[in-house]
């Protein structure tokens, strides 16, 4: 497996993680490896045909979005596909919960990251009231199946629930609120949710208690630290994926073309002002 076996802050205590955000200088150089072997991956998935799914669960303000754009910031989205379903249609309502989920899943070659998924159900609709008791309940009871059934049709599944304090949620909702970049981050339904804390809490609960299986297992990664948790992510998915070392390809640039008596116009269109 050609992956970077080297962690994120390893030689520091973990009192010293716990109370130091790691720096900006020092995730870049970290992470560079790192995506380098996502594009190992990436060839790999390609060349083998393999179908990946990747789970991004967790409470809101938790990091999801972060993650994912380190994950696919170097490599194809014709390869890594992210997924992020708006709320269901009316249709979609009539149908199987799953069906429109499963639309979604890997051909041959493809990565897909789900931004949150299926597991909707046994979350934020639970706890905000958009299912039944018995809807999630009996989502619950289905769903071990409907992932082994997955693993065996030759999908490799993984699932990451990513975790943050109390207080750290606090911190990342305030500063949506106070930065006005941000505002697009911040729905009705996050503060909705903030209040029932330990409702959501319950929910993963349950959750992990129904769907952690042998098949298809749960991983949990703290991300109190945006950066620690990314490169951990990262790392953990690599370690998981029996992909090959990236080989460097052996290129030269050939020779361009002659002029053969081509000048440069006296004519072009508008230009964008030098401001910088």
């Amino acid at each position: 497996m050609g992956r970077n076996k080297s962690k994120a802050g390893s030689s520091k205590s973990n009192s010293d993680q716990a109370t130091a955000a790691m720096k900006r200088r020092e995730f870049e150089k970290l992470v560079k490896p790192l995506q380098g072997e996502l594009v190992a991956l990436q060839e790999w998935t390609k060349r083998t045909g393999a179908k990946i799914i990747i789970v991004f669960e967790g409470r809101d303000t938790a990091g999801k979005g972060g993650v994912i754009k380190t994950i696919t910031d170097r490599v194809s989205p014709r390869v890594f596909r992210v997924v992020a379903l708006p709320t269901p249609t009316e249709r979609e309502k009539s149908q199987m919960y799953v069906q429109r989920y499963v639309s979604h899943f890997p051909a041959a070659g493809e990565i897909i990251i789900f931004d949150r998924s299926w597991y909707n159900r046994a979350g934020v609709e639970r706890v905000m009231g958009f299912c039944t008791d018995e809807q999630a309940k009996k989502f619950l009871e289905i769903v071990p199946a409907f992932e082994r059934a997955m693993v065996e049709s030759g999908i490799l599944l993984l699932k990451y629930w990513l975790e943050v304090t109390a207080e750290q949620q606090t911190l990342r909702l305030q500063s949506r609120i106070d930065d006005p970049r941000k505002y697009w981050k911040l729905s009705d339904m996050d503060l909705k949710s903030y209040s029932r804390w330990y409702e959501y809490s319950r929910a993963r609960d349950d959750m992990f208690r129904a769907t952690d299986t042998a098949w298809a297992p749960w991983h949990i990664a703290d991300t109190n630290d945006k950066k620690r948790g990314q490169l951990n992510i990262i790392s953990h998915i690599l370690s998981q994926i029996p992909y090959e070392p990236l080989k460097s390809p052996d290129v030269k640039l050939p020779k361009r073309q002659a002029p053969n008596g081509y000048q440069e116009p006296t004519y072009l269109p508008r230009e964008v002002p030098a401001a910088y």
